[in-house]
């Protein structure tokens, strides 16, 4: 079930809303949790088994990590283990048996290929899996944390705001609001406001550059010009931001409505001035994971600079590999993390030398080459991409204003700016001028504008136009 769809605006999340609000404070969590596993089952009935099997195992898992003295590390290996053999079998299987046919063939050409599994791949499972391991994690570092009865384990892995596409929330940071939250109208009120607005950089920004995004890069790649070019792969850099933020400020928005306080997942990642900043930016909840469950367990900076650049490489190598089983989204890892390696051998002294502008041009342009392989999975075609980018291949007489009529002019200028920080200072003026003079007309205006961007968005998605979620694949 989307988010932006009309079942969801109009009778999932007003149901959900009244019936919580209604029922006493004991009953609020069996509540979430059934509409929770209703929102999963949306998609596929099977899929929510897959679910509930990985809860059920991963709660046995935390109760024996937490009663265990002696062997507490190895069921905290044997459950890291299970969640990620499970990410593996549903995710990565194909890709592994592609790739042992591919070397197989070169070593013999009459090497019958093993067929392939054509397992369907559970929404959300990178997500959940995560979240699950996180919790083993928190319960294995902290014997003080203890895990909860089997139905707030399971609201916690299937909480229907961020089960799908995150953020990854972690278990030391949810837990106590599981067990014991304060809703306030204050909470709520700033709730909605967030899903508006997520909603809107969702319906208005994501997918008007989406569109323009998918007619560019999705076209044969010889007859682009390197203008055109540039433009497909900007649409896309504004289409994933958007999307993923959009739906991150929705599952915050949507958390707040039930007493929740889920952290920030972006923090305007295009104005960064060093790929390491951008990693401090961009996708938070996974980057954190990252650097907390990975890179500082391997050792992070601890044990001299080679093992720093090693642990650095292994962290995006497995970041890349986490978005997709492709070697273009492994590259995509592999090309960040290199870059962040590099700043570390002390290119990140010279950027801080650099004026601003010129070191957020380079940042810039590394993220809109990364998202080349990103954005297109087979290789050689990706590489290409790059290379038209710098006006390699055949010349082509085609100017990008074709691609762009008065409305994606518009909203694509529009969501440039909005991916910088002239909005959030616009506001923080506005604040500071309620703050002093307690101004009824701005009040109005800003809830007239707010409720003009929801009717705005019910309206497109009410036409049936192009609405995809990008990160429902992952």
């Amino acid at each position: 079930m989307l988010f932006t769809s009309l079942v969801f605006l109009f009778g999932f999340l007003p149901t959900i809303l009244v019936l919580y609000y209604l029922l006493p404070k004991a009953s609020k969590n069996y509540l979430l949790l059934f509409f929770s596993l209703i929102f999963y089952a949306w998609g596929g009935v099977s899929y929510t088994l897959v679910l509930i099997i990985s809860i059920i195992a991963n709660y046995i898992f935390s109760r024996l990590i937490h009663q265990s003295t002696i062997h507490r590390k190895k069921w905290l290996l044997l459950g890291l283990l299970v969640n990620v053999g499970t990410l593996v079998f549903f995710k990565y299987l194909d890709f592994f048996i592609g790739n042992i046919n591919a070397l197989a063939l070169l070593a013999n050409h009459t090497f019958e290929p093993l067929p392939l599994a054509g397992i369907v791949l559970p929404l959300g499972i990178s997500f959940f899996t995560f979240q699950e391991m996180s919790m083993l994690w928190d319960i294995y570092r902290n014997p003080q944390t203890k895990p909860g009865h089997f139905i707030n384990t399971a609201l916690y892995v299937s909480f229907f705001p961020q089960l799908i596409a995150g953020p990854i929330v972690r278990y030391n940071d949810i837990v106590d609001q599981i067990n014991n939250r304060i809703e306030s109208i204050g909470l709520v009120n700033s709730g909605i406001k967030k899903f508006i607005l997520g909603l809107f950089k969702k319906i208005v920004f994501a997918n008007t550059c989406g569109s323009l995004a998918d007619t560019i890069l999705n076209s044969e790649l010889s007859e682009l010009s390197t203008s055109v070019a540039w433009l497909g792969i900007l649409a896309y850099a504004l289409q994933i931001y958007f999307d993923f933020s959009g739906y991150s400020d929705m599952a915050i928005g949507l958390g707040r409505m039930f007493g929740f306080r889920i952290l920030e997942n972006f923090n305007f990642p295009y104005i960064s001035t060093s790929i390491k900043e951008f990693w401090r930016r961009w996708h938070i909840s996974l980057s954190s994971w990252f650097r907390d469950y990975l890179y500082i367990p391997l050792g992070g900076n601890r044990h001299g600079p080679y093992r720093t650049y090693f642990n650095l490489f292994v962290v995006f190598l497995l970041t890349g590999f986490w978005h997709g089983a492709t070697w273009s989204f492994v590259f995509w890892g592999v090309f960040h993390g290199s870059f962040l390696i590099i700043e570390r051998l002390g290119f990140d002294k010279v950027l801080n030398r650099l004026p601003a502008v010129i070191s957020w041009m380079y940042t810039i342009l590394v993220v809109l080459i990364g998202w080349v392989f990103f954005r297109i999975e087979n290789f050689s075609d990706a590489t290409f991409f790059v290379y038209k980018l710098f006006g390699g291949g055949p010349t082509v007489e085609e100017h990008f204003l074709k691609y762009l009529d008065n409305e994606r002019l518009f909203i694509l200028s529009l969501a440039i700016v909005a991916s910088s920080t002239f909005f959030l200072r616009l506001k923080n003026v506005a604040l500071n001028i309620r703050a002093k003079v307690v101004s009824i007309p701005l009040l109005l205006m800003v809830d007239y504008l707010l409720i003009g961007m929801m009717l705005y968005a019910v309206l497109y998605v009410n036409s049936g136009s192009y609405n995809p979620f990008i990160y429902f694949r992952f």
